[in-house]
């Protein structure tokens, strides 16, 4: 079996299941509980939080735990939103932003909220510029990922981090659920309020995440009841899943540190056989995160191709998984002002530190022969 389908979710690694597993079974008392039980779960959560903040160079208080990406999305959007709306009620994103930032944007809309969508050129890449110009005297967000998670383009984080940091009342958020772990960010070098990520993207379990809030921004929480994570998402905390989240952490930054030229090479290895298929074309940009190829094969049907793969036990995906089982057309490749046979027949393929040069030898055969068989059907 090949897996090559890891922007969508990564397989959980043994060490982060097994951390899990222990934490599960020994510390299984809730963290908010004054016995001996809910003080050992207490000490092992502030330990989570500080292993946590120490890998992305952060202070604890300024790591809050989500159940995922998507919740951290949101949070970080309307619970700015929400909280500085007296200060002014215009927000600024990108078209090619996840799902779960386009549509909390829009949930915002629907409250009076005014959304400027910043658009992006060819390869998917936003203008530092174009969002200066958007930004108005009541401005209060901006939210820009920092790798697109359909076509890998990595996005001038630092360079728009200078340019909001210029606007006292400006909050800039970074959706980085698909560049943790392989694109790296210096969140306070680079002026960034908020942070999101998730844990099944970098081989933890799903149902973990974590918004970094920069020391002294203020939110309105999404989730209200108990007085858990700073008073900012209430609900009895997720244990083992934040334990399992931190082992994720403290893994993945391991092999960005150890394994990322190799992951790389693969990358620029799998590139250069795609370009030998008659008719494929590479909708990733060249300087493009190194883990997602995007591919179009114009007059085929991607749907047809990622089944024909998954005969041999080859997994790909077009788009993204939020939102692939919609219509053709991607969204992003649509926003890049692609031609219409292009953004109908994408496909992303997305690598990890597990996958190897043989794998993509075998896949890269198995493509073509689906595309000969497609042909002659």
């Amino acid at each position: 079996m090949i897996y090559l389908d890891n922007s969508a979710t990564t397989k959980p690694l043994p060490e982060v299941l097994e951390s899990f597993m222990k934490s599960a079974e020994s510390f299984y008392a809730n963290p908010s509980s004054v016995h001996q039980l809910g003080s050992d779960a207490e000490r092992l959560l502030t330990k989570s939080r500080t292993l946590v903040a120490d890998l992305m160079e952060l202070e604890a208080s300024e790591v809050l735990f989500t159940s995922g990406g998507t919740e951290a999305n949101n949070l970080a959007i309307k619970g700015i939103a929400l909280k500085h709306q007296n200060r002014g009620k215009h927000l600024i994103t990108t078209t090619i932003e996840h799902p779960s930032v386009l549509e909390a944007f829009h949930s915002l809309e629907s409250l009076g909220f005014e959304v400027t969508y910043v658009n992006v050129d060819e390869a998917g890449h936003v203008d530092p510029d174009e969002i200066d110009k958007a930004i108005r005297k009541d401005t209060i967000l901006v939210s820009v990922m920092s790798v697109n998670n359909e076509i890998g383009t990595v996005q001038p984080i630092e360079e728009i981090g200078r340019l909001t940091n210029k606007y006292p009342k400006l909050f800039f958020h970074v959706d980085h659920v698909q560049g943790l772990g392989k694109v790296p960010i210096h969140i306070k070098d680079w002026s960034i309020d908020l942070v999101s990520i998730s844990g099944h993207k970098i081989h933890g379990l799903k149902g973990t995440g974590a918004l970094f809030v920069r020391k002294n921004v203020s939110l309105f929480p999404l989730l209200h009841g108990g007085r858990q994570e700073q008073e900012k998402r209430a609900g009895t905390e997720n244990l083992p899943g934040i334990v399992a989240l931190a082992k994720a952490i403290r893994l993945i930054k391991q092999k960005e540190k150890d394994h990322l030229q190799e992951l790389k090479a693969l990358q620029g290895d799998l590139k250069q056989q795609l370009r030998q298929i008659d008719g494929l074309v590479i909708n990733s940009p060249e300087n493009g995160a190194p883990h997602i190829v995007n591919i179009s094969l114009p007059g085929f049907k991607p749907e047809v191709l990622i089944h024909k793969l998954a005969e041999n036990e080859i997994y790909i995906s077009t788009k993204s998984a939020c939102s692939s089982k919609q219509s053709d057309v991607s969204a992003v490749l649509e926003a890049c002002k692609l031609e219409a046979e292009r953004s109908t027949s994408s496909l992303r393929i997305s690598l990890s530190y597990q996958n190897t040069k043989a794998e993509i030898d075998q896949f890269v055969q198995a493509l073509k022969s689906a595309v000969v068989h497609v042909t002659h059907q």
